[in-house]
C-alpha cells in the first residue's frame, strides 16, 4: 500500500509535465527516489519498532503527503514560480517530519505514561498558545490573524502544537474525572419526562476554564479562528465519548452559538469573514480591501466549477489565479484539475484516516487511550471539515489546512506527530495478549 502511494504521487508529477511540457519531468527520480525512499524508511522502520500497528494508517498519510507535494510541484515549479514556495521545501519539512515520527514511535513506548502529567501538558499549551503574542519581529501576524513565531530561520505555528497537547490534557482529566462528569446534578422535565441533566458545576469549571481561557485568546486576541473552532468541536466530542450524555452537547452548543452572535459585534475580523461567507459576490466584499474581501473564495468557487464531475487533468487548469493557492485553497486546486471525482478519493482517504483512528480507540483496553486516540481522530475530523467547509462555502472561512496535504511545516509536523501516537496506540492495542504455555508441570508466561 505505501508503495502505491508512492506511484500514485510519481504518476501526477509525471502527468504534470506531460501535459505542460509534453516531456518526463527532469526531478523524478530526485522527487521520486527521496519521497519514496523516505516512505519505505518509515515503513521498515514501524515494521521494527510498531509491527503490530494499523497497516493502513502510514500509507494514507504517505498518500495525501505525496499528493500535497506533486501538487505544490504543478504549482510552482513546473510553472518556475517558486516565490511562495516549492515542492522541494515541503520535502525538506516532509523529512524532518518523518523523523520526528520515528522519534515518537520510538521513545514512546507507553502511551499511558502521558497521562501522568495533564496539567503540565495544560500549562504548555496555554505557554504554545501565548507566545504569538510577543512582540514584533518575535510574534508575527499573517492575514489578519497573530498565530506566527519568528524562530530567525523560520516561522512557526505553536497553536498547532497546542492542540495536541490540550487533547492529552483532556484526555487524562476525563479519565480522572469520568464519574464524577457522569453525575447529574439537576435534572430539567417537560412533564414527566426528564429531557436534560446537567453535571456538577465544581466537577467541570478546571475544564470550562482551559477550554474558555483558550477559546478567548485564539479569538479575542490572536484571530485564530481556525484552531478555536477545531478545540471547541474537538473538546464537545471527547466529553460526549467520556461521558455519553447528550446534556454536553446542549450545553456547549448554545453558548457557542450565543458567542458567535456576540463576536459578530465585538471582534471585526470575525465580522469580516461571516460577511463574506453570506454575501461573498456582494460588490463591497469582492473588490474590498486585502484580507477583507471575498476574492479568495470566489476565485475557489469558480475554479472547483471549472473542474465538473473529472476535472481538467492536472496541468491542465489554472489554479495559480485562486490567491494562497498552496495553503488552504489547495483544495480548489484538486478541485479544479481532478474535479469532483478526484477531491471525493481525497476525501475518502481523509475519513478512513480517521475512522482508522476511532477504530483504536474502540479497540484499546485503556481508558486513556481511548481518550486521547478519540480526540486525535476527532481533530483530524473537525480540521478537514473546517478547512473544505469553508472552501466550499458551508462555513465561514478559518485559515487552518488540510492535514498532510497543504504547504507548510508547522501544520505537517503536528499531522505527523498526530499519526506518531495513533501508531503507538494501535500497536500497543493490537499486539496479542501474552499466551499460558504448559512447560514440565509449570506454567510460563511468554509474548509473542
Amino acid at each position: 500500500m505505501t508503495l502505491f502511494a508512492i506511484a500514485l504521487t510519481l504518476g501526477a508529477m509525471i502527468e504534470v509535465s506531460l501535459t505542460r511540457n509534453g516531456e518526463m519531468p527532469p526531478g523524478l527520480f530526485f522527487y521520486g527516489g527521496l519521497f519514496g525512499g523516505l516512505a519505505l524508511l518509515a515503513h521498515v522502520f514501524i515494521r521494527f519498532f510498531a509491527p503490530w500497528s494499523d497497516p493502513l494508517l502510514l500509507p494514507l498519510a504517505v498518500l495525501l503527503n505525496g499528493l500535497g507535494i506533486a501538487m505544490l510541484w504543478r504549482l510552482f515549479e513546473a510553472t518556475g514560480d517558486t516565490d511562495k514556495g516549492s515542492a522541494s521545501n515541503q520535502l525538506v519539512l516532509t523529512a524532518i517530519s518523518m523523523a520526528v515520527f520515528a522519534g515518537v514511535v520510538f521513545f514512546l513506548r507507553d502511551p499511558r505514561k502521558l497521562q501522568r502529567y495533564p496539567y503540565i501538558m495544560a500549562v504548555g499549551a496555554i505557554v504554545l498558545l501565548l507566545l504569538p503574542l510577543l512582540p514584533d519581529p518575535i510574534g508575527r501576524t499573517v492575514n489578519g490573524a497573530r498565530q506566527w513565531l519568528n524562530v530567525g530561520f523560520t516561522a512557526l505555528q505553536p497553536s498547532e502544537f497546542a492542540k495536541i497537547a490540550l487533547i492529552i490534557f483532556l484526555a487524562g482529566y476525563m479519565v480522572a474525572k469520568r464519574d464524577a462528569l457522569s453525575l447529574v446534578n439537576r435534572q430539567f422535565k417537560v412533564g414527566p419526562v426528564k429531557v436534560l441533566g446537567l453535571p456538577r458545576l465544581r466537577d467541570t469549571a478546571p475544564m470550562a476554564f482551559m477550554w474558555g481561557f483558550c477559546i478567548i485568546v485564539l479569538v479575542g486576541l490572536m484571530n485564530d479562528l481556525g484552531t478555536a473552532l477545531l478545540l471547541f468541536g474537538t473538546f464537545l466530542a471527547m466529553v460526549y465519548v467520556a461521558t455519553q450524555r447528550a446534556s454536553w452537547l446542549v450545553l456547549g452548543l448554545v453558548p457557542f452559538f450565543a458567542a458567535c452572535y456576540l463576536l459578530y459585534f465585538v471582534v471585526s475580523h470575525f465580522a469580516v469573514r461571516v460577511d463574506t461567507w453570506l454575501h461573498p459576490f456582494a460588490p463591497g466584499n469582492i473588490d474590498g480591501p486585502i484580507g477583507a474581501n471575498s476574492e479568495q473564495l470566489v476565485r475557489g468557487l469558480f475554479a472547483m466549477a471549472q473542474g465538473g464531475v473529472l476535472g481538467t487533468g492536472l496541468g491542465g487548469g489554472q489554479p495559480g489565479f485562486v490567491p494562497e493557492v498552496q495553503n488552504d485553497f489547495i483544495f480548489s486546486a484538486f478541485g479544479e484539475e481532478l474535479g469532483l471525482t478526484g477531491v471525493m478519493t481525497m476525501l475518502l482517504v481523509l475519513a478512513l484516516l480517521v475512522e482508522r483512528g476511532l477504530r483504536t480507540a474502540l479497540a484499546s483496553q485503556e481508558l486513556f487511550v481511548k481518550m486521547c486516540a478519540s480526540g486525535l481522530a476527532f481533530l483530524l475530523g473537525f480540521q478537514t471539515f473546517v478547512v473544505i467547509g469553508g472552501v466550499t462555502r458551508v462555513i465561514p472561512l478559518t485559515g487552518a489546512t488540510i492535514p498532510f496535504v497543504a504547504k507548510g511545516g508547522s501544520a505537517l509536523l503536528s499531522s505527523w506527530i498526530i499519526l506518531a501516537l495513533l501508531v503507538r496506540m494501535s500497536n500497543n492495542a493490537r499486539k496479542p495478549a501474552p499466551q499460558a504455555i504448559q512447560d514440565e508441570g509449570a506454567t510460563q508466561v511468554i509474548s509473542r
